[in-house]
């Protein structure tokens, strides 16, 4: 089963999908779910991105995250999106919103184990 299928990750990947609908259709003027070649290719990088989380559930909000996943370019679009659809989620998805902002947008960041190279005795404790 695919980890954005079940608890919070399909959560988070909800409320992602919707921002981007969201500003899609308000900057490209999509219809109904269909989005621009743009915001489409956006929403595949962010998938993949969201499936590879090394937090996995533990994931906190992009904001609080310490681990950069995003390439500088999609990270800029990110946030213009989350800024732009962002205050329209308490409108048109107020669950996910408030989800969002109550729950999640509350939890730390948790720290990651470095990792050590295989036979490196040195880094070793």
């Amino acid at each position: 089963m695919n980890d954005l299928e079940r608890g919070r990750l399909r959560r988070e990947w909800r409320t992602l999908e919707a921002m981007i609908v969201l500003y899609c259709h308000g900057q490209h003027g999509g219809r109904r779910r269909a989005l621009c070649p743009s915001c489409s290719e956006f929403r595949d990088y962010a998938r993949v991105r969201l499936e590879r989380c090394p937090f996995g559930e533990a994931k906190p909000t992009c904001a609080h995250c310490t681990v950069h996943c995003y390439r500088p370019e999609p990270r800029e679009l990110a946030r213009a999106i989350m800024r732009w659809a962002g205050p329209k989620m308490l409108l048109r998805h107020p669950y996910l919103a408030a989800m969002h902002l109550l729950v999640d947008g509350r939890r730390p960041a948790p720290v990651l184990r470095k990792r050590t190279a295989p036979g490196n005795a040195a880094s070793a404790p």
